[in-house]
């Protein structure tokens, strides 16, 4: 009886054990089944569970911010090389850098021994009208020690700038003083110019140099070539090296200022963005000059443009380097922080129907620096061409697409002049400290000198060639006869368009003393 007994309880516990089982077995079922959500069918469907998930059940708190900041930046990187986020700060900067004015002091500076040097007072502006001169060496913004600290230089720019109608201490030294100097400056709108410089290089020829395509560009430049035409420019040397860009209206403007009524400037065209084409409306005042644009390998975007639509309508002769290759139009989507993204939307194709843009992949960043490796900056032989994107201008000339314009006369990078004296001496930036260190023993002779002619007297009787020899010596520089018979008339131009800069001319006395050097200038004007 009692072994039956016992063995009745042992069979009715293990079914209790199995129903226990069972039980447990039905609510991990239960629990898979409803961690195991059903993907919606929408491609981005995937990315908003996961954000949601971490949201809902992550362990920690999540600082949801910081999250989205970080993984910006690569769900755009994924789309193409040009497509961005920019948080705030960075968005400012961008968007100030081409507006054409931003807050700030109103001085120019280098950094040519870990002390911001004031190279130039803007006209006008805050730190002229607080008595700050060239030469001023400044030691102290705020609060911070700059000078002596190893401060970045973009570091130092940001603590000059600031809010209009804001303070800011500046603390200079300066030569003959021997206690610092303090100024009490108020910020203000600094007018920024994309014109570097206008003149005349001959009788009939004007050189106009751009920087960047900002939104006072096109007003700008026509105030400069008007200029010029009142001084008798029949040709215009048109300066786009190393302009990356900027507005593209600006582009368009300028672009219709030379071509005739119909011409075809650019056309755009993306998946959700229907073709737009874009015709020159024939009122431009420039029609009847005679153009040469400058590229090389960092001209890109607006400057492509520009560039393309000379070419292509035969309009220009084009000079110098293959361009960048940025075929890609963004557009601007602002938030309410003050963040916002650049999302390519389309792609710009030249009057001939060809797109500039050049590949994009892992390599892209290296393009540049393969350029180099490869030869192309020194033979026009070794630039590669896509047969399959052949195209024609306007009179029948070939030009190819997919990785930049190519230039219509080649001009290499002049190597002839270096020597492994002039790699050192750049490398240290003996040129610009010598050229302050002249400008400091002359700032009153300096400050009274405004035009070419009275410069290079002065100049003349300066001893620069000793001078240097001397200091890049002190510096533990030193040339044989052969390397300065070599490098040395591309030194001492150096030194005098830096010197050049230290006078009120500023870049009126640098550019017509430096392009003197330019080999660039040299094929244009077809000086030997």
């Amino acid at each position: 009886m009692e072994e039956r007994t016992r063995n009745r309880l042992l069979t009715i516990g293990w079914w209790v054990i199995l129903i226990l089982l069972l039980v447990l077995l039905v609510r991990v079922w239960q629990r898979d089944k409803r961690n195991e959500v059903k993907i919606p069918d929408t491609d981005w469907a995937k990315l908003m569970l996961v954000l949601h998930s971490v949201d809902r059940d992550y362990v920690d708190p999540v600082d949801q911010r910081e999250v989205t900041e970080r993984i910006l930046p690569g769900i755009l990187a994924e789309l193409d090389p040009h497509s961005i986020y920019l948080p705030p700060v960075e968005l400012e900067q961008s968007e100030e850098d081409l507006q054409g004015g931003f807050d700030g002091i109103g001085i120019q500076f280098n950094v040519p021994n870990d002390t911001a040097v004031v190279t130039h007072v803007i006209a006008g502006g805050p730190s002229e009208r607080a008595g700050l001169q060239p030469g001023d060496r400044i030691v102290k913004v705020g609060d911070r020690v700059i000078a002596g600290t190893q401060t970045p230089q973009d570091s130092m720019v940001r603590l000059m700038k600031g809010r209009r109608g804001s303070k800011v201490d500046i603390y200079v030294k300066r030569e003959g003083v021997s206690e610092p100097i303090l100024f009490n400056i108020t910020r203000d709108v600094i007018p920024v110019n994309s014109v570097d410089v206008a003149f005349m290089l001959d009788d009939t020829t004007g050189y106009i140099k751009l920087s960047k395509f900002a939104r006072s560009t096109y007003l700008e430049f026509l105030k400069a070539a008007m200029g010029l035409k009142e001084k008798g420019m029949k040709r215009l040397v048109f300066d786009l090296r190393d302009n990356s860009g900027g507005y593209l209206d600006q582009a368009l403007l300028l672009s219709n200022e030379f071509l005739e009524k119909g011409d075809l400037i650019v056309y755009m065209e993306g998946r959700n963005r229907p073709r737009n084409d874009v015709f020159a409306d024939g009122k431009g005042g420039l029609r009847d000059v005679e153009l040469a644009v400058l590229i090389n390998e960092a001209s890109a975007s607006s400057s492509e443009i520009f560039a393309g639509a000379m070419q292509d309508n035969d309009r220009a002769e084009l000079y110098g380097l293959r361009s960048f290759g940025k075929g890609l139009v963004q557009e601007p989507l602002f938030f309410s922080d003050g963040s916002g993204i650049r999302l390519t939307v389309a792609r710009y194709h030249t009057p001939s129907g060809r797109c500039i843009q050049k590949p994009y992949g892992d390599d892209y960043g290296y393009d540049l620096y393969e350029r180099y490796l490869s030869g192309e900056m020194m033979s026009a032989d070794s630039i590669k061409v896509n047969d399959s994107l052949k195209f024609e201008t306007r009179g029948g000339r070939t030009v190819y697409g997919g990785g930049g314009i190519i230039p219509d006369v080649f001009v290499p990078l002049d190597t002839t002049r270096y020597t492994d004296f002039l790699g050192k001496c750049n490398k240290q930036s003996l040129q610009v400290k010598y050229a302050n260190l002249v400008s400091d023993r002359n700032r009153a002779a300096l400050s009274q000198i405004r035009d070419l002619a009275s410069l290079n007297r002065f100049l003349d009787g300066q001893g620069l060639k000793d001078g240097f020899i001397s200091y890049a010596a002190s510096q533990g520089v030193q040339a044989t006869p052969q390397e300065w018979e070599i490098s040395g008339e591309t030194i001492l131009v150096q030194i005098r368009a830096l010197i050049g800069r230290n006078t009120p001319m500023n870049d009126d006395a640098f550019y017509p003393i430096y392009l003197t050097i330019d080999n660039v200038i040299k094929a244009v004007m077809k000086y030997e």
